[in-house]
């Protein structure tokens, strides 16, 4: 009897060790490990779902896509340069020496301004054949006077009379061509000379000194013409079909006044390229374009191409778009998630980015918490 006691203590025992630790690992650890995974799914957010608690907590807020006509085909980069008819070289008309000069180089000039004062020595022989020359004229102006009355009274032939005008016709062409050289030459008589400027602009060399010697073969001076300019644009693979000549352009220059908004200066494509570059796999473009507070040649633009007004596309804020890696992309949120969608901006203005494709009219993306979506988004 005392045995059978024992061993059913002993049973009991083992069966209160076994439903403990039955307890322990499958009821109590069971509800632990609910509690645990519970409290993680709220502290932590799936990608792209999240509750509006979490959206709030964020600070993420949205907006709707809203419908732009007319859009930009693109923006691309450029560098302005001078169109070939823009610069003017003033050359000397004879060979001499430089004794004064007036403008140095980048120096605003007028047309007609005196450049340079050059001593030469062709000027005083052309002065001197020009005396010779109204001499000339002034004795056959005389003998052309005395014969033509001559001939009238009939005392000598017509013909004589007819000499004597020739003679004279020819010494008032002599008197007259020197005189154009002298002045075509901006020279006196006494062999100094004015080069005067050609066009006005802007001094953009000046390649002779003071005491130095100038000809007929050098340009002793450039001047710019700054009235307009070219843009010589770099279309990707991707535009260079859509792009014509006779569309047109725009580029965003900086005020004159500190804190000024930028002005809008437009200008017109004149010619793109028929073939590819394999380097840059891009086509290049040329476009007119007017001056502008800031536009100098070899400075570097961005150029928004207008287009033909037939292309629609949506704007958003700009602060919607960001970069990651070398494309533009915009959160957008449907009904409890968000999606990272890749879209092409072709232009920005006013705050605003003007999308040509990716997103729909009313889509709703996110303007705020951009980097925390990042983040969300980032195993996507």
């Amino acid at each position: 009897m005392k045995r059978e006691y024992k061993i059913a203590t002993i049973a009991a025992v083992i069966l209160l060790v076994i439903g403990g630790s039955y307890y322990l690992f499958y009821g109590g650890g069971a509800d632990q490990s609910e509690e645990q995974a519970a409290k993680q799914s709220d502290s932590g957010l799936k990608p792209g779902r999240m509750t509006a608690e979490q959206i709030k907590r964020l600070g993420i807020k949205t907006v709707s896509a809203e419908e732009v006509g007319a859009i930009p085909l693109g923006t691309v980069p450029a560098m302005v340069s001078l169109p070939p008819e823009a610069r003017v070289a003033v050359t000397a008309p004879f060979d001499g020496a430089v004794i004064q000069l007036f403008v140095v180089e980048g120096q605003a000039v007028a047309r007609g301004a005196p450049l340079a004062s050059v001593k030469a020595r062709e000027p005083v022989q052309i002065g001197a054949e020009l005396a010779r020359a109204r001499a000339e004229a002034g004795l056959a102006q005389a003998n052309a006077a005395r014969l033509n009355q001559l001939e009238r009274e009939g005392i000598v032939a017509g013909a004589r009379a007819d000499q004597a005008n020739a003679a004279l016709r020819q010494a008032q062409v002599s008197v007259t061509e020197n005189q154009r050289i002298l002045s075509q030459a901006g020279a006196g008589t006494s062999g100094q000379m004015t080069l005067r400027a050609a066009i006005g602009g802007r001094v953009s060399a000046v390649n002779v000194q003071t005491g130095g010697p100038v000809d007929g073969m050098t340009a002793p001076f450039v001047i710019d013409n700054t009235s307009s300019y070219t843009l010589d644009i770099q279309l990707p693979e991707r535009l260079a079909r859509d792009v014509r000549p006779g569309m047109a352009v725009e580029v965003m220059m900086p005020g004159g006044l500190e804190g000024a908004e930028a002005v809008p200066v437009g200008g017109t494509i004149i010619s793109v390229a028929p073939g590819l570059d394999q380097m840059t796999r891009s086509v290049m473009a040329k476009a007119r374009i007017g001056a502008a507070p800031g536009m100098v040649a070899g400075k570097s633009v961005m150029v928004t191409i207008r287009g033909d007004g037939e292309q629609t596309g949506v704007a958003v804020p700009a602060t919607a778009v960001t970069r990651i890696g070398k494309k533009d992309f915009v959160f957008v949120q449907s009904k409890n998630k968000f999606e990272r969608r890749e879209v092409i901006r072709v232009a920005e203005a006013g705050g605003k980015a003007i999308l040509s494709d990716g997103l729909s009219v009313g889509d709703r993306v996110a303007i705020s918490g951009i980097a925390e979506l990042k983040v969300i988004l980032a195993g996507e």
